[in-house]
């Protein structure tokens, strides 16, 4: 059942089609439905809302016969009904069969969203609040014209969007990036065209984190470089500080995005916006 919301996003109903670990920290999980054929994006970063049940329900509980009252409708069912909603982003979306890729961050203790990917299987039922639009506001990545290097930073739960990222940039880009994960286990191979240099940072390694290895780092000479910071919204505001106080970065050519914040879920973080 799928139901209009405010264009140009609406709801999917998906199914898992089959999941990978790619990681000790990381697992994609691959999604299939009969209206797939209706999403659009052109979006690397493109923000998705995904619906899922809690353990024993078959599928998620959202009203959506109430139509554009899906919202309040849904916030007024009893927290053990009411399907948990998280934000992720979209890591891959392939035609012939219409298919999506979201990959989750694994991490201990487990929240009801990593307790759930860690034990998807094929056929488990999900929905998606996702676009119908290929260019629309969930997408955040957006270089102005001119750009002459581009500047990333993730955690793992910007891995999945940067390292998409990475791979659309065309043949000759500049790019540098600093990609942050738990386990060297978790590293990723990046196939992409661009002239980039990417550092991981693995924290269980001792290596340097965040604002410290960016610090310490030179970047190639640039006139109009263009900077996306993603995960943790303590360390998004510490880079984007550096990259705009202490490198002289135009504001305006940085675009910086809190995917979780430390200590809080993520009812939490949406109740204190």
């Amino acid at each position: 059942m799928t139901t209009a919301v405010a264009a140009p996003f609406r709801f999917f109903s998906l199914q898992v089609v089959r999941t990978r670990r790619l990681g000790p920290s990381l697992v994609r999980v691959t999604f299939s439905g009969a209206d797939l054929h209706a999403f659009h994006s052109d979006g690397r970063d493109q923000s998705l809302s995904l619906f899922l049940p809690h353990p024993g329900q078959a599928e998620p509980v959202v009203p959506l016969e109430l139509g554009d009252g899906w919202w309040q409708g849904w916030r007024e069912l009893p927290d053990g009904i009411r399907a948990v909603m998280r934000s992720y982003t979209l890591r891959a979306l392939r035609r012939d069969p219409d298919e999506i890729d979201i990959d989750f961050a694994l991490h201990t203790p487990a929240g009801p969203a990593s307790r759930w990917a860690s034990r998807a299987a094929a056929g488990d039922r999900v929905l998606l609040l996702g676009p119908a639009v290929a260019d629309n506001r969930a997408i955040r990545f957006r270089p102005p014209e001119g750009t002459d290097l581009v500047v990333l930073w993730g955690d793992e739960t910007a891995v999945p969007a940067a390292t998409a990222i990475l791979e659309s940039l065309p043949a000759g880009t500049r790019a540098r990036a600093w990609l942050e994960v738990p386990h060297a286990g978790d590293l990723q191979d990046v196939a992409t065209e661009a002239d980039a240099e990417i550092t991981w940072l693995v924290r269980h390694d001792g290596s340097p984190m965040a604002v410290d290895a960016v610090r310490a780092a030179q970047l190639p000479a640039a006139e109009r470089p263009y900077v996306w910071i993603a995960g943790e919204s303590g360390r998004v505001k510490e880079l984007r500080r550096h990259f705009v106080g202490e490198r002289g970065i135009d504001r305006r050519r940085v675009t910086f995005v809190g995917y979780w914040r430390r200590g809080m879920t993520e009812e939490q973080l949406r109740a204190a916006e």
